[in-house]
């Protein structure tokens, strides 16, 4: 009898991990609704094939070698561990060990759960360089980004090892519940480096430092966008429990959705004001991101705050993200979705907001902790994109830019009906 409640907890284990994957995976439709939404029409198509794209070269990337470095495990050619030895172990240890002792689950359900947390790390930085980046170079950076740059930083986070040797991030009291600096940080600052060789899009900035607003086309799809990803981040936060079929784990998933959800309600109302009071209007675009800014920053450590506490980390993540998108234009740096300061300035307040709630976290690790991932992702970025320009570019054409890339690049638009 005993047995069988230890394999039934397996079961619910598993099936848990994997719903809560496939919310994941669901937000690769958020952050693609939402993209759409943000650029011009010419340019909408584009922006979808790099979405899907770039989720099928995560996944295919991630089984070939960046499952092996991240975690050690093996999937290309011998398969993954389905579980079994891990269910005999626990059943042999029982009350010793048993499924108290740690999360036990399918070992293929945790390689769906963690692919999934790859390509959205890459969603991020399609954003950021939408409209004037080829195609093909971008599928090219996110076939080392999924494969290699990513899953390094995570082998030295989630994955446990010490970084070069010298120093685990974990012993310096460094702790990312659910990828605030792991995911959201990194992909910012792949995206960063990018942006930086890129350049801003055509008309942005004046000469005389005049900063020319271009509007997205779609808000509508970019509201749908948000809902999209504010439901897929349950599975984002509540999946990195890993647990959920015993009284304990049920609580603590119960509060991370909790908390994930106030702080994204919190994260839009302070953008929202905050955007009323800057500029007089009730600026919608502002509000999205400060829901997602919200989300990010409470991504970090959702299980310890109260629900209060999380509202107010989520606000200071949306009153942050207004700010920080009004800083990146005043020094050039053109991000049509503001994702960098959406993942990358709140992923790292995410970070610095843990050691409030939880005293085994220590401001210091958190730093080493961001600094390690920020400098190991934008060197290594830099380095792969600036190997991208010198042999094929990474920039259209300025007549194909002025065109669409819509056209340039995948040789149909979305709407042609009102584009002609």
């Amino acid at each position: 009898m005993e047995d069988q409640i230890y394999q039934l907890q397996y079961a619910l284990d598993t099936f848990y991990y994997l719903v809560c994957g496939a919310l994941v995976m669901w937000m690769a439709a958020g952050f693609a609704m939402l993209e759409s939404g943000l650029v011009r029409a010419k340019n909408t198509t584009e922006i979808l094939t790099k979405n899907i794209a770039l989720y099928a070269v995560a996944c295919i990337m991630y089984m070939v070698c960046g499952y092996a470095i991240m975690y050690g495990g093996t999937v290309f050619l011998t398969g993954i561990d389905g579980g079994d030895t891990l269910l005999a172990d626990a059943l042999a240890s029982k009350a010793e060990e048993g499924f108290e002792g740690g999360a036990v689950y399918s070992g293929a359900s945790d390689f769906f759960y963690q692919v999934v947390f790859v390509a959205t790390c890459m969603s991020i930085v399609s954003g950021a360089v939408a409209e004037r980046m080829k195609l093909f170079a971008f599928l090219l950076f996110a076939v080392v980004m999924t494969g290699v740059i990513y899953p390094m930083e995570g082998s030295w986070t989630w994955g446990g090892n010490a970084v070069f040797g010298m120093y685990t991030l974990g012993d310096l009291g460094f702790s990312d519940f659910a990828g605030s600096g792991i995911v959201h940080l990194a992909g910012a600052a792949a995206a960063l480096a990018g942006v930086i060789l890129l350049g801003a899009r055509k008309g942005k900035y004046g000469a005389d430092g005049s900063v020319k607003a271009i509007p997205g086309c779609n808000l509508p799809m970019a509201t749908l966008g948000t809902f999209i990803l504010w439901m897929g981040w349950f599975g984002f936060n509540g999946g990195s429990v890993m647990k959920v079929a015993d009284v304990a784990n049920a609580n603590a998933v119960a509060m991370v959705f909790l908390n994930t959800n106030a702080a994204a309600a919190g994260g839009l109302v302070a953008a929202l004001l905050v955007a009323r009071a800057l500029f007089g209007k009730a600026d919608l675009t502002m509000a999205l991101n400060g829901a997602l800014a919200g989300l990010v920053a409470i991504t970090a450590e959702p299980s310890t705050p109260t629900a209060l506490q999380a509202t107010i980390f989520g606000a200071l993540g949306g009153v942050l993200v207004v700010f920080s998108i009004i800083f990146m234009d005043k020094v050039k740096i053109d991000d049509p979705v503001g994702a960098i300061s959406v993942h990358g300035a709140c992923g790292l307040l995410g970070l610095l907001l843990v050691p409030i709630t939880n005293d085994g976290v220590s401001f210091s690790g958190q730093i080493i902790g961001a600094l390690t991932i920020f400098i190991w992702v934008f060197v290594t970025s830099m380095i792969v994109w600036s190997i991208l320009k010198a042999v094929m570019g990474i920039r259209v054409s300025e007549e194909e830019e002025a065109m669409g890339c819509d056209v340039a690049e995948c040789g149909l638009e979305a709407y042609p009906e009102f584009t002609k």
